[in-house]
């Protein structure tokens, strides 16, 4: 060889080791790989340094509503619900949110329940240091303010609206933002209640404790030598009677809490348990005081005549319950995986032709948009949705190219053998990530159930045609690291955080990874949070794991209740009456608004919470009268953006997304949401004309979903057309025969890995 050459060569090979991983920090997982680190110049995840030693142990709990405890070096305003709290320099910051409605250019509003005007709690022997995450509970959290030897604790819970301090000595310091009243003075010695501005707040300290005013804006609780403790809360209103509730829960401390859940498979129903372990700290053990949200009390019997006063809140009523546990009912609608094939007349004719196109086209489409892992797993997922129709449609060589073409795309970006594409694996904070970055998914850890519910969904539906890809010697191995990330139920674990982005107390997920913003965290497409959870049903259910086909169906059972609330307010109970649009396209901890995060245009704002809509998205048809107010409502939006709206040098098309638009159409009036097709429209990225077509003209041969029959088996579905006339699916994805009973008396015997149906004449 050349001189020159081997220069070169040797030029070529320090690249090479500069810019991957070594050997050692690649971990081979069947036939696919992770790295221990990223490649080359690409970003890492960020650290979460902010936690106690004990905490630093495990996973950093990421995408939560406290998760900028972990990460930030000054941590935004925590929503608790119905209290917010802030770590500062100067102690903890306690308030009360009020309602606040902003006008914006699009002639609607946006409702704000901002951190303001708070009180600010403090030790006087010490000063607090920085704030570290101390626990992280199901839906409780501790937080530890130590400076050398001594520590300010604080505990808050979701919905529970008090804080529990202890302090490890010395004095308790109250700064009030202005002069305050205080209330009922002649009663409790241990209690302060006050009225400061428009609001109520009341502290108790143990018994002993004196209260002293310094000042116009500051109290001092003379604490007794041991009794190191006081509780903080907001209360409702100033009544007595309210004062007396909230003192005989005030020294429940809360030390743990936990939610369980359970999947009645004949009843197809999902029971949540919520339960609030305390320590009381003197007196009679009253237990705590719950907060609970519309999608806990609405329509539930098992809490009727027990619940108290209620806050106004950005989620609407939240109703104080005196109890230690609580539980919920959901009834679980299910989804088969696709729909049967439409054989006769002009519809398979046109069916025919969008395959065709469809089928030709295929590459090209995989990867439409961007460079990032979720552009791929849509285009993925958008692949095995159009070979469904081609197999349901008899052309099993087409659905067998669409299906080769998706699991060689997906090896390229498991197998670990290209630069840009790839998984890595951050052993200090316990998460996964995919590159290249996209959408801040690596710098602050977001969107994690929004992407990985796409690969997760393609590998089950592969998995359903070719069970060996999905071994895990092969490929099966990797998507299970996945479904870990998103959905590990371990509580305590070092490679994933409990549930990363769910909140199962207020019921929906989280899409930001580090808590970043004013208004706490933020989750905007719900509809791809539906994705995700019902990838897991699936995938548990091809891979004989009933643990996590039912902890999907509690995702996504629940999830539904919180959009169907606090997303879409179809129950009346949530928005604002200053609020003038039917939906909610991004919901923060302490607001919410219609908007993106990436444009103005109303037709994206509507169908980020629509789309990839897919045969598990049947919920989307809940209420047929709100989705035809909603669609109405966007062409209002979209007159009112033409006129006032700025417009981007690139602006989309017109009718972009015309096909989810009709399709959610199609859940509520088939024959409406066919008249909005346009076969040669705009077509999402993760859908395709055939898929839309089939999906629209599916209904229309089925009728709508029927919400008021179930069956005993996950995977169902029922349609009822006008005349009373029924069609019922199930999918059986085990290795053998099973007999599916409806809720109405209706059975159907359903094969080995088929799908079956049956009809009801009217």
């Amino acid at each position: 060889m050349p001189l020159s050459l081997a220069r070169r060569a040797l030029l070529v090979l320090a690249g090479m080791a500069l810019s991957l991983p070594s050997i050692g920090q690649t971990v081979q997982v069947g036939e696919g790989a992770y790295f221990l680190a990223p490649k080359g110049g690409d970003k890492p995840m960020p650290p979460a340094p902010h936690r106690t030693p004990e905490l630093l142990k495990r996973a950093a709990p990421t995408n939560q509503w406290y998760s900028t405890l972990a990460f930030a070096d000054k941590p935004e305003a925590i929503f608790v619900q119905p209290i917010t709290v802030k770590t500062t320099p100067a102690g903890l910051e306690f308030a009360l949110p009020t309602k606040e409605v902003v006008p914006t250019w699009r002639r609607d509003v946006e409702i704000r329940y901002p951190h303001k005007e708070p009180l600010v709690i403090s030790p006087v022997a010490f000063e607090p240091g920085a704030a570290r995450l101390a626990k992280a509970d199901d839906w409780s959290i501790g937080i530890s303010m130590a400076r050398g030897a001594d520590d300010m604790q604080v505990v808050v819970a979701r919905g529970n609206p008090y804080a529990s301090i202890q302090l490890s000595r010395g004095d308790a310091r109250v700064r009030l933002p202005a002069e305050g009243q205080r209330l009922h003075e002649g009663g409790d010695a241990r209690v302060l209640a006050l009225r400061v501005g428009s609001k109520v707040y009341a502290l108790f300290a143990p018994t002993g404790a004196t209260w002293d005013k310094v000042g116009a804006t500051e109290w001092i609780a003379r604490m007794p030598v041991g009794k190191g403790y006081l509780s903080v809360a907001a209360l409702p209103d100033e009544q007595a009677q309210t004062l007396a509730l909230f003192t005989r829960h005030a020294y429940a401390f809360i030390e743990q809490t936990r939610v369980q859940w359970r999947y009645d498979e004949a009843a197809s129903t999902v029971e949540t348990t919520f339960t609030a372990s305390t320590k009381t700290m003197e007196g009679e053990d009253h237990g705590p005081l719950l907060g609970l949200y519309p999608h806990h009390w609405f329509q539930n019997r098992s809490l009727e005549g027990k619940l108290g006063p209620a806050f106004d809140t950005v989620r609407g009523q939240l109703r104080l319950l005196p109890a230690r546990e609580f539980r919920t009912t959901y009834t679980y609608n299910g989804f088969v995986p696709y729909w049967p094939g439409l054989q006769d007349g002009p519809v398979a004719d046109t069916l025919k032709d969008l395959m065709s196109r469809d089928l030709r086209n295929a590459r090209r489409e995989m990867l439409q948009i961007g460079r990032s892992a979720y552009w791929q797993g849509l285009g993925l997922q958008r692949t095995v949705k159009l070979a469904d129709v081609l197999e349901q449609q008899g052309d099993l060589e087409g659905r067998d190219r669409l299906l080769d073409l998706a699991k060689k795309r997906a090896e390229e970006w498991l197998g670990g053998k290209e630069r840009e594409n790839y998984l890595h694996f951050d052993k200090a904070i316990g998460s996964m990530a995919m590159y290249p970055d996209e959408f801040f998914a690596v710098t602050e850890l977001n969107d994690r159930h929004f992407w990985y519910g796409y690969w997760i969904r393609t590998a089950a539906e592969i998995g359903l045609r070719d069970p060996s890809w999905i071994a895990k010697d092969r490929w099966g191995g990797m998507i299970d690291l996945l479904v870990t990330d998103i959905a590990n139920t371990e509580r305590g674990q070092a490679n994933a955080p409990f549930l990363r982005n769910f909140d199962p107390y207020e019921g929906h997920s989280w899409a930001n990874g580090i808590g970043v913003g004013e208004f706490g965290n933020n989750n905007e497409s719900s509809s791809e949070a539906i994705n995700a959870w019902s990838s897991l049903i699936l995938w548990g259910e091809i891979t004989g794991n009933k643990a996590l086909r039912d902890v999907g169906i509690y995702l996504r059972s629940t999830e539904i209740q919180a959009i169907n609330h606090y997303w879409f307010n179809i129950h009346g109970l949530v928005f604002a009456p200053e609020y003038k649009n039917p939906d909610v396209s991004l919901v923060f901890g302490g607001q919410y608004q219609h908007n993106t995060w990436w444009t103005d245009e109303p037709r994206q704002i509507t169908g980020i919470n629509l789309l990839p809509i897919t045969s598990a998205h049947l919920y989307l048809g809940t209420d047929p009268t709100y989705v035809k107010r909603n669609l109405a409502a966007l062409e209002e939006e979209m007159k009112t953006y033409e006129q006032y709206g700025k417009k981007p040098r690139n602006a989309p098309p017109k009718d972009i997304w015309q096909d989810i638009f009709a399709k959610y159409m199609a859940l509520a009036d088939p024959e409406q949401g066919l008249k909005r097709w346009d076969r040669w429209g705009s077509v999402n990225a993760g859908d395709s004309r055939t898929h839309a077509f089939h999906f629209i003209s599916s209904l229309q041969a089925m009728g709508t979903p029927d919400f008021g029959v179930t069956a005993n088996t996950p995977l169902y579905s029922v349609f009822r057309k006008p005349d009373g006339q029924r069609t019922y699916l199930a999918f059986n994805a085990g290795q053998q025969p099973i007999q599916v009973r409806f809720s109405d008396g209706t059975t159907l015997a359903v094969a080995p890995r088929t799908l079956a149906q049956t009809q009801t004449k009217p």
